[in-house]
């Protein structure tokens, strides 16, 4: 009867770009590693923490006899006591102990820097010891200090909780830190004094563990569509189109900071300015036809000179016509003198720009920032909030709906099945209940009301009494109420009222409500924000009318409509809540690398 063997180790891997070991790789092994002691490795990392453990001094060989070398020093050293004899007769001992104390300095004790060390492949650090033969414990000890170390993998030389340390032999690197500057510590920091320092707190183990949660969720997101048969579209950051209709946009120039001597009170380039180019324009002409080298640029130039002349009999005429209104600064701006010669925007969302390419390609998704100029205070907002977006073709709101509860399902699976170690340490530190809250939405039911049924369940909230009247948007407030106290579930609260949501979400039959849907967990609220989006041209056309908006922005938008239309529907994905939720925080501004919100943006 064969023998049992024992589970085959994997081997250890380096590495590809940086020729060294990460650390994961040793320290998450079954064994924690203890199969790798007597390798040698290359191991780089930021130093946690650290102490020094103080070598006792190594007593002088015993004189076997024979004639040996001796230093100048060691004959001083070993006629030390019988000077001090003599000039203690003299009275002069102290004055001439601090002289000789001088010539004969202290050789400094030997010692062992212990250094925990992270590289933040993981929650675990690895013990290093470094001699000071090696690297002056001032240098390699305090806490950010970046090091480089070569050695061996052996069992722990003192006692402690590691499994396995890495005795150095060769320091490769040092990047030594600055203690008075650097704003880290050993001592736990609350998250809150740490935002002023966004390029130093991933060396924090919480944030380090939210970070690779949160690069988990976006390996998941991208892992959902691609097995879902999504296309991925990437979609302009800058857009001339309010995608939403709302007005939180932040608008794209460069006309600020221009010289004012340059402008004029209408708003554009001085006539004068104008005029002195047509005689630049001009010369250029004439050299390109000399030269008859490049017939395209020659016409270009001609083309350019003409349109510059052109420009200058309008001026003239604009000048003469002119009443002598006074303009205010406000007033002044031309937007034909911008870079891109119209009104830009940070876009507020993709949606619209995905609608053009599932109208050919079927079911598209985009995954990138979104902005809004909403000065919020909230602690789940941001003006720069990371969205998955995404458009299907030939799909209406129930199919929206099912995409979006499958999609959170999915990502919290993912994330249960593959950051355990950081879950767990985040149940630990921050939030014991994360892991349940996950295991929640990845295995357990959604419930899903009309907006007008969750009105109606707030206004029979005696013990609340809620302000609330049909027709108004649900707040914080109250969806944490539905989801956390009515329902205790996940809630899709659908058919909302046409003036709550965007002009291009389709009209319900009864002429009051669109067809939109809103997905709203317990402790972050609002996740998802999706439709079925308006096929209808004269439809789509009287809500632009009927919202106020300025319909040469959506011409684009309506050409897609009166050639082709097709049933679309989709959702905007908030990501920085959900990481939110993945991992117990309680401000969004944790969550997010560098966050940018109301009155604040640092790096």
């Amino acid at each position: 009867m064969a023998s049992e063997q024992a589970p085959v180790e994997a081997p250890l891997a380096f590495s590809k770009y940086s020729k060294r070991v990460i650390l994961k790789t040793i320290l998450d092994r079954p064994d924690g590693g203890v199969g790798l002691i007597g390798q040698r490795v290359v191991v780089g990392g930021w130093v946690k923490s650290s102490r020094e453990f103080r070598k006792e001094p190594v007593a002088p060989a015993p004189d076997v006899g024979g004639p040996k070398d001796v230093s100048c020093v060691e004959v001083l050293q070993s006629r030390l006591p019988f000077f001090k004899s003599i000039i203690k007769v003299f009275g002069g001992e102290y004055r001439i102990r601090e002289k000789l104390d001088t010539v004969l300095p202290k050789p400094p004790q030997p010692s062992i820097s212990i250094l925990q060390i992270s590289d933040g492949s993981g929650v675990s650090s690895l013990q290093v010891l470094v001699d000071s033969s090696l690297a002056p414990p001032s240098q390699v000890m305090p806490t950010g200090t970046c090091v480089l170390a070569e050695g061996i993998l052996q069992k722990p030389s003192l006692q402690g909780k590691e499994t396995l340390e890495l005795k150095a032999d060769k320091i490769l690197h040092i990047g030594a830190v600055d203690q008075d500057r650097y704003p880290l510590s050993k001592k736990r920091l609350p998250l809150e004094s740490l935002r002023d320092s966004a390029h130093f707190r991933p060396r924090t183990t919480t944030v380090a563990s939210v970070m690779r949660i949160r690069s988990a969720l976006t390996q998941a997101t991208h892992t959902f569509f691609l097995e879902n048969g999504f296309l991925y579209v990437q979609v302009p950051v800058i857009t001339t189109t309010d995608c939403e209709g709302f007005g939180e946009n932040f608008q794209v120039t460069t006309l600020l900071g221009k010289d004012q001597s340059s402008i004029d009170d209408n708003g554009g380039v001085k006539l004068e300015t104008i005029k002195a180019s047509i005689k630049e324009k001009s010369k250029q002409v004439e050299e390109l036809k000399r030269s008859e080298s490049n017939k395209e640029a020659l016409a270009a130039a001609i083309q350019d000179l003409k349109k510059t002349t052109e420009l200058v009999s309008q001026l003239d005429a604009k000048k003469k016509e002119k009443s002598g209104k006074s303009y205010t600064q406000s007033n002044r701006v031309d937007f034909s003198q911008d870079f891109f010669s119209c009104k830009t925007y940070l876009t507020v969302s993709g949606r619209l720009h995905l609608e053009s390419y599932a109208s050919a390609l079927g079911k598209v998704y985009s995954f990138g920032p979104r902005f809004h100029t909403n000065k919020s205070y909230s602690k789940k907002l941001l003006a720069e909030m990371w969205m998955v977006e995404l458009e299907i073709a030939f799909s209406e709101l129930e199919d929206s709906m099912e995409c979006a509860t499958d999609f959170l399902r999915f990502i919290c699976k993912w994330i249960l099945e593959n950051c355990t170690e950081d879950l767990k340490f985040i149940s630990k530190r921050v939030d014991k209940l994360v892991l349940d809250r996950l295991q929640f939405i990845a295995t357990g039911p959604f419930e899903k009301i009309s907006y007008t049924q969750a009105v109606d369940v707030l206004k029979q909230a005696n013990e609340r009494k809620f302000q609330i009247e049909w027709g108004v948007s649900l707040n914080e407030e109250h969806e944490s109420y539905l989801t956390d106290e009515i329902y205790k579930k996940p809630l899709i609260i659908y058919d909302h009222p046409k003036q709550l949501k965007p002009f291009y979400v389709r009209l319900n039959a009864d002429g009051k409500t669109v067809a939109a849907f809103d997905v709203i967990v317990p402790k972050v609220g609002t996740l998802i924000r999706g439709s079925q989006n308006e096929e209808r041209y004269n439809t789509l056309n009287a809500r632009i009318k009927e919202s106020g908006l300025e319909k040469q922005q959506y011409e684009w938008y309506l050409d897609l409509h009166r050639h082709g239309a097709v049933k679309c529907s989709g959702f905007s994905f908030l990501f920085d809540p959900l990481v939110l939720y993945a991992t117990g925080l309680n401000d969004v501004r944790d969550a997010v690398p560098f966050p940018r919100s109301f009155g604040k943006a640092n790096n």
